[in-house]
């Protein structure tokens, strides 16, 4: 591991303080500006970049991706941009360049995980609090990506869809759209229709 990306990773630890809200276009601007350092070799704020979208990585990482391998390939997904940080054609291209990133490491991981479960006891005699959260998460993963990411980036971590649009790079009225139609798939999903 060089030195760099050594330096990287210490930055990269999710920091508390990273949610403020901002205008999408000082957002997008400011992210430019932090892309524009960090092409350059600082680490610091290629670091505040990874405060930015690391939410928006997890989010894209778990709805694809078993729980216990998403926090491994969100820090997987930052170290190959940082490595190739230099192929970025535009620096307000980093939000949607990074989600292909991760959404391409995503596919890498189910090419070449094989899928085995060992029996175990705890299986005959399944004990899960959070059994509510798994189902509502599995039917999420059945919904179509465009919905799936929305919905994951909006309610587990808990972006708005200001920030979703600013992010990933799709429109405030995709994102409209792409909440309201999955919300309704969802609530099919689960069998939870409105009632009229």
């Amino acid at each position: 591991m060089s030195e760099a990306e050594a330096s990287f990773l210490s930055l990269a630890e999710p920091r508390e303080d990273v949610r403020e809200e901002a205008e999408p276009q000082q957002e997008a601007s400011a992210a430019a500006s932090l892309v524009a350092l960090a092409r350059v070799g600082d680490t610091e704020a290629f670091g505040k970049l990874y405060d930015l979208y690391a939410p928006m990585v997890h989010g894209l990482l778990l709805a694809r991706l078993p729980w216990s391998e998403v926090d491994d390939l969100l820090q997987d997904v930052f170290v190959q941009a940082f490595k190739r940080l230099h192929t970025l054609r535009e620096n307000n291209a980093f939000g949607g360049w990074l989600a292909m990133i991760a959404r391409n490491r995503a596919m890498d991981f189910h090419r070449r995980t094989r899928h085995t479960t060992e029996l175990t006891e705890e299986m005959a005699h399944p004990v899960h609090p959070e059994k509510e959260a798994a189902e509502a998460l599995a039917a999420i993963r059945a919904l179509p990506e465009a919905y799936r990411e929305t919905l994951i980036l909006r309610f587990v971590e808990g972006m708005t869809g200001t920030e979703i649009a600013a992010r990933t790079g799709l429109t405030h009225a995709s994102v409209r759209v792409n909440l309201s139609r999955g919300m309704k798939m969802l609530r099919s999903k689960l069998g939870m229709e409105k009632q009229r």
